[in-house]
């Protein structure tokens, strides 16, 4: 196993046991373009070349002395060459968010003392730029796309020489597998950001032990979308390259879809909010049938819906599954591109009826759990049945333990957990104690076995009355309605728990045209007395879920959804509970009023 120990290993790794013609794969021009397995160490070897000759240095290889390179850009596969290229040198890859505050990027580029940074678009070169005269450190901009007065990257990648080919292989030998590969620093959903240190140790034990969890389909591809930024779809890049799947990056967000038809994966990653987004689409697909077949439609989703695994759910039940999955569900399937064996979904809680739904469907969802500090899987759910569990995030991986402390709050200990916060050895100490981490969440295992989450330490809150109320439940288990697409449960220090609701505007102009009811604005949706009416009906349906002090009394609706830009949300989609609450302060002191 030495000779997989460091992540930019695995890229020869796959070269001597499956050689692939498609690596990675990005959209240009509207063509797919492929880059060979030989094709990306040859252009990471020439990238290396060009940072060594601009004067770009391991040093000591201390976590402070290596030198810091960042990227702001979207998933491509210029991506991966630089990290590998980098890794290379001695150099630290520090990735950023392309979302970013100028504030937050400025702190990251001061803090990492960063040297050089790799931008793809102009947006991105402009937001960088205009920061260079408050970055000492910052030596040069380079770019992804052509951008006139801009330097691409291009321009860096240099044959070398013998004396540097030998060069690189000195600087490779001495890279052990316990110094630092990357800095990912945390948005968080509060305060400055934290640079996490991870070494390639830490990210080489995850993929290791997740390999044999994931089917593995030597001539298959994933569609990668999430930002490789964080460390989620950039431990799963690595362990696509070490498996043999072909990597094809998404062009956008808004063209998954398509690109999952043209490319027919049969594995990938995604987040619970855009797993709703795909069920909305078909949810509206499903409204706009008519007859017998919105009947099937329907019928076929309360079928699925019953589902439930490691359960004789009985013949009957079998063959009524086996009619939708030939009527419904097929379509479902093909729509996906036709040949997915299973979703993994972490970052946040899934809807149980999605997770019931979507396996009905012939699609495994496998919900997993993890954080950047812990590179980042601790436990997913698996593949075999017995191995799965709705409404948990699966068991714990192998090597890695977990124990739920006193006050509930889930422990994680083996070699994937951080080196610490870069500078940060305060905030270390705090997170790390006796080589346990400090998740900041409360769960439970279930079976002995089932790492069940219930919610994030620091969001738990305390009525007035002294009882404490977990939002996230809450939140994840209303959101099921169709008409409710964000909440957020308030009522820290109040005499009752109420929430903000940002309404599904799609669903509810379509509820009132039915209705024929003149719909209007957002705005005027929302002070609507049927809109009201219809929320509270849906508020009050879920509200029988849960004891009377979790029980949402009062509401009130927004006009707007809240996202990464506005600042309410983080990059992997989390409601940055704070900032929502000082910029609709006025609004939940009118529910308390």
């Amino acid at each position: 196993m030495e000779q997989l120990a460091r992540l930019f290993d695995l890229p020869e790794y796959q070269l001597a046991h499956y050689a692939k013609n498609n690596m990675l794969a990005a959209k240009e021009n509207g063509e797919w373009k492929t880059y060979s397995t030989e094709e990306v160490i040859r252009q990471a070897e020439k990238l290396a070349t060009g940072l060594l000759r601009l004067g770009i240095s391991g040093n000591d290889l201390s976590p402070e002395g290596q030198d810091k390179i960042a990227i702001i850009s979207n998933n491509r596969p210029e991506w991966i060459i630089v990290d590998l290229a980098c890794q290379q040198t001695g150099a630290v890859l520090t990735p950023i968010y392309p979302t970013i505050n100028p504030s937050e990027l400025l702190f990251i580029l001061h803090d990492a003392s960063v040297k050089l940074i790799f931008v793809s678009d102009k947006l991105l070169y402009e937001k960088v730029f205009s920061l260079t005269d408050q970055t000492p450190s910052l030596k040069d901009i380079f770019t992804f796309d052509k951008i006139v007065g801009a330097k691409h990257w291009t321009a860096l990648l240099a044959e070398s020489s013998t004396e540097e080919k030998e060069r690189i292989i000195q600087i490779k030998n001495k890279i052990k597998p316990a110094h630092l590969a990357t800095i990912i620093y945390t948005s968080g959903t509060t305060g400055t950001p934290k640079g996490v240190m991870l070494s390639h140790y830490n990210i080489m034990s995850n993929v290791l032990t997740c390999y044999p969890i994931l089917p593995i389909d030597k001539e298959g591809r994933t569609l990668s979308f999430l930002p490789l930024n964080h460390i989620y779809e950039r431990m799963l890049t690595y362990l696509y390259i070490y498996a043999g799947v072909s990597i094809y990056y998404a062009e956008s967000m808004e063209t998954i879809g398509e690109n999952l038809r043209e490319i027919q994966p049969y594995i990938f990653t995604t987040v619970p909010r855009l797993l709703e987004k795909v069920y909305e689409r078909i949810l509206t697909k499903g409204l706009e049938l008519t007859g017998i077949k919105k009947k099937l439609f329907f019928w076929s989703m309360s079928i699925g819906e019953r589902f439930e695994i490691n359960q004789n759910m009985g013949g009957w039940y079998r063959f009524q599954l086996r009619i939708a999955n030939k009527l419904v569900f097929s379509k479902w399937r093909e729509a996906l591109g036709g040949k997915i064996q299973a979703i993994v979904t972490g970052s946040a809680a899934c809807q149980l009826r999605l997770l019931k739904l979507f396996t009905a469907a012939g699609v495994n969802i496998l919900e997993g759990y993890g954080l950047t500090e812990t590179s980042p899987v601790i436990s997913v759910n698996r593949m075999d049945e017995k191995d799965r569990m709705f409404g948990t995030v699966g068991p714990v991986i192998d090597g890695v333990e977990v124990k739920i402390a006193a006050d509930g709050e889930i422990l994680c200990k083996g070699p994937n957990i951080m080196m610490g916060y870069y500078k940060r050895p305060d905030l270390t100490k705090d997170a790390v104690k006796d080589g346990w981490f400090y998740t900041g969440d409360i769960g439970e295992l279930l079976e002995g076995r089932f790492l069940k989450i219930t919610d994030r330490k620091k969001e738990l809150f305390k009525t007035s009355g002294g009882k404490y109320v977990a939002p996230l439940p809450i939140e994840t288990k209303m959101k099921e309605s169709p008409y409710i697409e964000q909440m957020m449960v308030v009522g820290d220090d109040k005499k009752f728990t109420a929430a903000l609701i940002v309404p599904n505007f799609k669903n509810i102009s379509d509820w009132m045209k039915k209705r024929a009811i003149d719909n209007g604005t957002a705005t005027e949706m929302i002070h609507h007395p049927e809109v009201i009416n219809l929320i509270r009906k849906e508020v009050d349906n879920f509200n029988q879920l849960f004891n009377h002090v979790e029980q949402i009394k009062k509401f009130e609706l927004l006009p707007g959804e809240w996202t990464i830009d506005g600042g309410e949300l983080t990059p992997t989609l989390k409601l940055k509970r704070k900032v929502i609450l000082e910029k609709y302060g006025d609004i939940v002191e009118r529910i308390y009023r």
